[in-house]
């Protein structure tokens, strides 16, 4: 596909995280979703990049309370809020992290700044210091933590896209888990593992427990799948995977042609998907029920 093709397709798929979700709360969290996928929508329409909209969506599902990133992150066990993220560009395979983050509004943001860094992962003060370094927005999300704590799980906010010039990106933001070990950093900011992006493959991105999925790689191998099969069954190989470590989680993927692949072992995964093919975005808390646009 050409670098300046104004017809090329489009595509993007959003999560809120992969968790347990009770009935009455459902429709909180697929409206969340739905206003992250719209952001990203107007992006991808319009010619812009994969990296600006998945950066876009996932700075918009940070400031929801009831996500667990920026503002709803969870506390870990001396009650302090520690934030990683990360995102990927998979036209140059850049790729920025950061881990343990105390102390600012949008993670995500500051690890989308790392893409021209050499690092591609800083944790702790190592982090803090380069968002303070490039005048990251400070916050104090200590303040603003989700109410009832334990609720939270496991979960991580994420996004993969596909731009009208072929290029595909992935992005994720978390605060990990309720009550973690202080330092601990999840699957989220490690590259083929929480995500991972390049123009040849396709992206993913994940949320559910950590230890298990950077265990499998399963980002990696949700990719790998794609070379010979659909998106969806690809994305359903990669949770398969979990019968040798354990554990819950979800997967979106998106491959170079941007079909769209969901699938969980979690009771519910709250998500969005936005295309050129769609006339307005859909989002739901199962993957059953927006199976209809899935490949």
């Amino acid at each position: 596909m050409s670098e300046s093709d104004p017809d090329g397709a489009w595509s993007l798929v959003l999560h809120g995280g992969a968790r347990a979700i009770d009935a009455a709360d459902r429709p909180r969290f697929a409206e969340g979703c739905l206003e992250a996928a719209r952001i990203g929508e107007a992006i991808l329409a319009r010619g812009g990049s994969a990296v600006d909209a998945v950066e876009a969506v996932v700075r918009l599902l940070e400031d929801l309370p009831q996500f667990n990133a920026g503002t709803g992150s969870v506390r870990n066990a001396d009650g302090r809020v520690q934030m990683d993220a990360a995102i990927m560009d998979g036209g140059t395979l850049a790729v920025g992290g950061v881990g343990t983050l105390e102390g600012f509004r949008h993670p995500v943001s500051i690890a989308r700044a790392m893409l021209d860094a050499t690092p591609t992962l800083l944790v702790g003060e190592g982090a803090r210091c380069f968002a303070e370094a490039i005048g990251a927005e400070r916050a104090d999300p200590m303040q603003e933590a989700m109410p009832d704590q334990a609720s939270a799980g496991c979960d991580t906010v994420g996004c993969v896209a596909r731009d009208r010039h072929g290029h595909v990106a992935a992005a994720g933001s978390t605060g990990g888990l309720a009550g973690k070990a202080p330092g601990r950093v999840g699957d989220t900011p490690l590259p083929g593992c929480g995500l991972y992006a390049d123009d040849a493959m396709g992206a993913a991105a994940l949320s559910g427990d950590g230890e298990s999925i950077s265990r499998g790689m399963l980002a990696a191998r949700a990719l790998f799948a794609l070379a010979d099969k659909e998106p969806q069954a690809a994305a359903q190989a990669a949770i398969e995977q979990l019968s040798r470590t354990g554990g819950e989680a979800g997967v979106i993927l998106i491959d170079p042609a941007g079909r769209i692949g969901i699938a969980h072992n979690s009771p519910q995964f709250s998500m969005a998907i936005a295309a050129h093919w769609l006339d307005t975005p859909r989002a739901d808390t199962h993957v059953d029920d927006l199976k209809e646009w899935l490949s």
